[in-house]
């Protein structure tokens, strides 16, 4: 659902770019593998950055930064992971709303604030939204011969105006009146989703466990090839 390509920024201030992408959510064990694999250390090499996401939530890449916590974005992802499919499509709907998605922290709370908004799949046009809107009334069928005569197209038009509402290539959303609560204030991430941690220094290891680290660095270094910098997203 979510990948970040976590880079060691010492080298690659040095001109090289040694990174590698972390499956989110993670252990933490899985983030110091990745470290000792692209050599940060937490003594040569102690800082990264983020030079790519991956997901299939549309629209999602573009509010997350170079600089962002692992350990908020693993929080972010393990949020993500408890969503159904219909809460998921709710998301990505509210996501293009536009509210509540300046940084992960806000998109911590918005998955969380779901229940703030009011979201119809079946609705993606304004004609779409006045028919909705007309059968919620609960009029008196209307004559097939009176149809032709009535713009559900502009009564649509006229009910989003006042909802203040978004047509979305999911649905149609708009907020539905709740408070939107602020769950997370940012500082404090809750131990369980905390990964953060440098890998163990050879000298506290047995010995055993040095060489399969040293294998598989060296494993690495010489099969990874480094994607470009370019952000993906799928449909």
């Amino acid at each position: 659902m979510l990948k970040a390509y976590v880079t060691n920024l010492g080298k690659y201030n040095e001109g090289e770019l040694c990174g590698e992408y972390l499956e989110l959510p993670a252990k933490k064990e899985d983030l110091q593998a990745l470290f000792a694999r692209i050599s940060i250390d937490g003594v040569l090499y102690e800082e990264y950055f983020i030079t790519d996401y991956d997901t299939d939530i549309v629209g999602l890449c573009r509010h997350m930064g170079e600089y962002e916590s692992l350990d908020e974005l693993n929080y972010f992802a393990n949020m993500l992971a408890k969503l159904d499919e219909g809460e998921l499509v709710k998301f990505e709907a509210a996501i293009e709303y536009g509210e509540y998605t300046s940084d992960v922290q806000q998109l911590i709370n918005l998955v969380q604030n779901l229940d703030c908004y009011n979201f119809n799949p079946d609705v993606t046009n304004e004609e779409e939204l006045g028919i909705f809107y007309a059968d919620m009334m609960e009029l008196p069928p209307i004559p097939e011969s009176l149809e032709n005569y009535i713009d559900f197209e502009a009564y649509g038009r006229d009910m989003s105006i006042n909802d203040g509402g978004v047509f979305t290539k999911n649905g149609y959303i708009k907020e539905s009146g709740d408070r939107f609560i602020e769950h997370y204030t940012g500082q404090h991430v809750p131990d369980d989703y905390r990964i953060f941690a440098y890998p163990d220094t050879p000298d506290k290891m047995p010995m055993k466990q040095q060489l399969d680290m040293y294998k598989s660095m060296a494993e690495s270094q010489a099969t990874t090839d480094s994607p470009t910098q370019v952000r993906h997203e799928r449909a």
